[in-house]
């Protein structure tokens, strides 16, 4: 791709946030609406789980075939084709008459959104090929999930209690659209040196774990956690675990890139990103469900009610980003651990949630936390690779983002339906205290020193798998 002016990188990266604010917006919003949506279409605790996990299992599943597909076949074309089927999807939405068609058409979101995020941030990667600049670029990336975190549960509320849960995803119509135009007129196209070879068969054994696992989790309350159904989802989820790991190790262009893990601050990226992703949702969904359906607020309310966690977000987020530009990640990453821990000792412990005096302060310590996370996490995942690993790279930092928000959501999910809301609140305290001891172990001497000679390998084999021309 030809070296763009600075107005022009710009530009570019102001295309690839609108994508990012699209998806993003839809799931702040969503959140808003799940008590409107339970009431309508009568759904249990359970229903609601899927019609979140639906979009982020599918997203999760497909994000690493999306990112090395637009390495092949060109990202402007990938993302292109993502904003057309994120916008169609959306629009089905709307029109869905029940829960289950709710959750297909969820499901046709998600396949236009893993072709989004991961190759936006790929095409980020390759317009902003100083360090210093990709991490401020990062930064402000990172800032689209606060605005989306400050305006969606407030836009939501309004549009759940003006026209009702199936005007939320409206909105993306325009949106969808306008980035469609921008892009086919500013966005370069670009693609991998050596785009890699399609992985169907991993593809299946991600899909297999992936969701055995969620719906394991989803339905044990009500199933039984000893039933066959559910003992027969975790044993497919532990089967495909263990064929996926070795099948991929051998694989010269594996799914999952085995290489990738020997850097340990890859490695931990990926962890945190688990980690923060699941305190998150979990985070959102249990305030969403207490707000509305057990202090009795409006949709509107409940959404300011979370507004200084967003705000936080919104103004922390593109600090982290200068942080890790000025002072690398570990910074960040510690004072994120302590806050989103801190912010959920204050649920589990003091019972934030009884009074608006340690509400609100709850609310505002979880957002500094998860503003600070963001941007370290895409950063470490995409830095010191080699430009020809970066759809990849940053589609298993997308992919455990998305894996993350799933298993946030069943697991804590799966506490609030027995009543054991206390335990969701402290498994969102563990989250934060392992992003901060990951953070801590994976940002020293000894960890770069782990991803310098990953990416020295990874080089390496790259040189080696391109034939040279020596005429």
């Amino acid at each position: 791709m030809p070296e763009l002016s600075r107005r022009r990188r710009l530009l570019v990266l102001a295309i690839c946030c609108i994508s990012l604010l699209m998806v993003s917006l839809d799931n702040t919003i969503l959140n808003v609406a799940l008590p409107s949506m339970q009431r309508e279409l009568h759904a249990s605790v359970s229903g609601l789980q899927w019609t979140i996990d639906a979009y982020t299992l599918v997203l999760a599943s497909l994000l690493m075939l999306a990112g090395s597909t637009a390495d092949r076949f060109g990202r402007r074309r990938v993302f292109k084709t993502g904003l057309v089927l994120f916008t169609a999807g959306s629009v089905l939405c709307s029109l869905a008459p029940g829960l289950g068609w709710l959750v297909a058409f969820r499901m046709v979101q998600a396949v236009g959104g893993s072709m989004l995020n991961p190759v936006a941030m790929s095409i980020i990667t390759n317009t902003f090929t100083d360090p210093r600049e990709r991490a401020r670029a990062i930064g402000v990336w990172g800032g689209v999930v606060g605005i989306s975190m400050a305006a969606g549960p407030v836009i939501g509320g309004t549009l759940v209690e003006t026209t009702g849960w199936r005007a939320i995803f409206w909105i993306n119509l325009p949106v969808g659209l306008a980035a469609l135009a921008l892009t086919a007129r500013y966005v370069p196209e670009s693609r991998a040196p050596r785009p890699r070879r399609p992985d169907p068969a991993g593809q299946l054994l991600v899909i297999a774990l992936l969701g055995s696992l969620t719906y394991g989790i989803i339905e044990g309350p009500a199933a039984g956690w000893t039933s066959a159904p559910i003992l027969g989802c975790f044993a497919l989820a532990a089967g495909a675990l263990a064929a996926l790991v070795p099948y991929e190790r051998r694989r010269a262009d594996a799914l999952i890139e085995p290489q990738l893990f020997r850097s340990a601050p890859f490695s931990g990226a990926v962890a945190i990103a688990v980690c923060a992703f699941a305190a998150l949702s979990g985070f959102l969904f249990l305030n969403t469900l207490y707000l509305q359906n057990q202090r009795g607020l409006p949709a509107l309310q409940a959404g300011l009610y979370m507004l200084p966690m967003a705000v936080m977000c919104l103004v922390f987020a593109p600090l982290s980003g200068r942080l890790v530009g000025a002072r690398g990640p570990r910074l960040p990453l510690v004072l994120a651990g302590i806050a989103m821990t801190a912010s959920g000792v204050m649920f589990a412990a003091l019972d934030a949630g009884s009074s608006d005096a340690l509400l609100l302060p709850a609310f505002v310590v979880f957002g500094i936390g998860f503003g600070l996370v963001n941007a370290p996490i895409t950063n470490t995942a995409v830095s010191g690779m080699p430009r020809a690993r970066a759809g990849v790279a940053a589609a298993v930092a997308s992919t455990s983002r998305q894996v993350g928000a799933s298993l946030g959501v069943a697991v804590i999910g799966a506490a609030a339906a027995t009543g054991a809301q206390r335990t969701g609140w402290w498994i969102i305290a563990g989250c934060g205290l392992a992003v901060l001891v990951v953070g801590t172990i994976t940002t020293g001497r000894w960890a770069a020193g782990t991803a310098e000679r990953s990416a020295a390998r990874l080089a390496s084999s790259e040189r080696n798998r391109i034939p040279v021309n020596t005429s």
